[in-house]
C-alpha cells in the first residue's frame, strides 16, 4: 500500500492499494478527522454511473453504513455526454430535495466523468461541501482524481464550466481495475505515457519493458507523485502545471469534433502523436523521439491518426481554455522526459496540425 500526501489549498492523501473499497468508511472517517459518533450525523451522497454502481455501489454503501454514515446514491448514464449542465443540475436538485447539508459529503465512485461532475457539484453546492474520490478506472487513478480540477462540458467545448476544488481523500483500490474493458485500460495507459514523456525516460522504458497491468501500484504511485509536484507548485494552472496538458490541446479538439464518441485517453494519444510528429518535422525534437512515442502508443493499442480536417480541428481549438485569443500554450516534447510550454500564435496552430499529419 502507498500513501502519498498532497499539499494544496486542502491537504489530503492519495491511498493506493488492494481491498480499499470495503474499508472506505474507516479511511473516510479518518481523513475527515471525525470524532467518534460524528459520522452518524453525516450523509454521504454516492455519485456514480450505471456501469460502475452495479459493480461496487453496494460495497461502498455497506462500508460507509458500518461506520455510521447515512448514504444516498445518484446514478447517471455512463459516458462523456453525461458530463453536462443537465446532469449537474439534476444532481444539485437531488441533493437539495434530499436535504443534504453543508456538513454532508459527496463520494465520487467511478472514472473521470464521475469525478469531474461530482467534484464540481461538491464545489458549488451550498458554496462547497466535502468530497471523496474513489476512482475505478486507470485514467482516473493516475490523473483526474488528483489535483482538484472539476468541470462539466458545454456543447461547444470540453471542461468549459468548472472549479478548482480539492478532495479530502483519494482512495485508489487496485482491485477495481480488474473489471476494466480493454479500451478503458488503454485510455489510462495514454495518460500514463503522457507522464513518462513529460518527466522520465526511465519510467518510459519501464512501460516498454513491462505492461502497466503487471505493475499497477508502482505505475499509479509514480504518476501521482509526478502530478503532486505540479499541483503543489502551481495549483491553479497558471504556469508549470500547464505541462500536464501534453496532448490535450489537439486531444480536446478531437473529442469535441467526435461528439465525445472518442474516449479521452484515445484523444490524448492522438494529440501526443500529432504534436510530437509536428515537433520532429520542425526540428524541435529528433525523429528518434517521435518514433519512440509512436512505438509506445502502438504497444498499448492506442490510436495515433486524427481523422478530422485542419479547419474543423482549428475551430474546436478556438474555444479551448489554453487559448488566450491570440496565443495558445502548446506543450511540445523536446525529448523523452523533457517538454516545453511554447506560446504559439493561435493562427499558426493550423501549421502545427498539418505538420502533425492532419489533412486539410
Amino acid at each position: 500500500m502507498e500513501k502519498i500526501p498532497v499539499y494544496a489549498s486542502t491537504d489530503y492523501e492519495v491511498i493506493i492499494g488492494n481491498g480499499l473499497i470495503d474499508e472506505a468508511g474507516n479511511y473516510i472517517a479518518a481523513a475527515l478527522k471525525l470524532e467518534q459518533g460524528t459520522e452518524k450525523k453525516i450523509t454521504a451522497v454516492i455519485v456514480s454511473d450505471d456501469n460502475v454502481f452495479p459493480l461496487y455501489g453496494e460495497r461502498v454503501k455497506k462500508a460507509l453504513n458500518e461506520q455510521g454514515f447515512k448514504t444516498l446514491e445518484f446514478v447517471f448514464t455512463h459516458g462523456e455526454r453525461s458530463k453536462s449542465l443537465e446532469t449537474y443540475g439534476k444532481l444539485l436538485e437531488f441533493m437539495c430535495e434530499s436535504h443534504v447539508k453543508r456538513s454532508d459529503m459527496i463520494v465520487a465512485l467511478g472514472g473521470g466523468v464521475v469525478g469531474d461532475l461530482a467534484g464540481f457539484a461538491a464545489a458549488t453546492y451550498q458554496r462547497g461541501i466535502d468530497f471523496i474520490q474513489v476512482p475505478t478506472t486507470l485514467l482516473a487513478a493516475v490523473d483526474s482524481s488528483v489535483g482538484g480540477k472539476t468541470a462539466v462540458d458545454l456543447v461547444s467545448g470540453k471542461n468549459q464550466v468548472g472549479a478548482f476544488y480539492q478532495p479530502r481523500l483519494v482512495l485508489c483500490d487496485i482491485d477495481t481495475l480488474s473489471t476494466l474493458p480493454p479500451e478503458e485500460y488503454a485510455c489510462g495507459c495514454g495518460e500514463i505515457i503522457k507522464y513518462a514523456i513529460l518527466e522520465s525516460e526511465e519510467f518510459f522504458d519501464e512501460l516498454l519493458e513491462k505492461p502497466v497491468s503487471e505493475q499497477y501500484e508502482h505505475v499509479i504511485a509514480t504518476c501521482v507523485n509526478i502530478k503532486k509536484h505540479y499541483v503543489e507548485n502551481d495549483e491553479f494552472d497558471t504556469g508549470l502545471r500547464m505541462k500536464l496538458n501534453l496532448g490535450h490541446t489537439f486531444g480536446h479538439a478531437v473529442e469535441t469534433c467526435s461528439g465525445y464518441t472518442i474516449l479521452h485517453g484515445q484523444a490524448v494519444a492522438k494529440g501526443m502523436a500529432a504534436v510530437t510528429l509536428a515537433a520532429s518535422e520542425m526540428g524541435l525534437c529528433s525523429k528518434e523521439t517521435a518514433a519512440r512515442v509512436l512505438e509506445i502508443l502502438d504497444r498499448y493499442d492506442l490510436p495515433k491518426d486524427i481523422s478530422f480536417g485542419v479547419e474543423e480541428m482549428y475551430n474546436a481549438m478556438l474555444v479551448d481554455k489554453k487559448n488566450s485569443g491570440t496565443v495558445t500554450n502548446l506543450i511540445v516534447p523536446m525529448a523523452i522526459g523533457n517538454c516545453r510550454i511554447m506560446k504559439i500564435p493561435t493562427e499558426k496552430l493550423k501549421g502545427w496540425l498539418e505538420e502533425g499529419g492532419v489533412e486539410g
